[in-house]
């Protein structure tokens, strides 16, 4: 069974950055894909982004392409998302996922475990 703690949410005003961390235990975390994953208030959750188990694949979802980077440090079992440029509509819970296998493969890929989630909101 993996744990899976998120942190680094808050609030923010429209065009500013937050980091989101999310650290893993209780399973071999350098060979499994993660990603991050929203719920919008009362919307059902998506896909935000995905790396892959190296760091040397990451897919986004359109809404966030060019301005949210997701990343790992294998040697401290931690997946990270940059957000940059923040919008009103990027408010939502973020949650952290890990999925079965070393890459992601789109909505083929189903998450293992996930986090409690850290709010996110970005105030216009």
């Amino acid at each position: 069974q993996v744990q899976l703690v998120e942190s680094g949410g808050g609030l923010v005003q429209a065009g500013g950055s937050l980091r989101l961390s999310c650290a893993a235990s209780g399973r071999i975390f350098s060979s499994t894909a993660m990603g991050w994953f929203r719920q919008p208030p009362g919307n059902e959750r998506e896909f935000v982004a995905a790396i892959s188990w190296s760091g040397g694949s990451t897919d986004y979802a359109d809404s966030v392409k060019g301005r949210f980077t997701i990343s790992r440090d294998n040697a401290k079992n931690t997946v990270y998302l940059q957000m940059n440029s923040l919008k009103s509509e990027d408010t939502a819970v973020y949650y952290c996922a890990d999925f079965p296998g070393p890459y992601y493969i789109g909505s083929d890929s189903q998450p293992h475990s996930w986090g409690q989630g850290t709010q996110v909101t970005v105030s216009s």
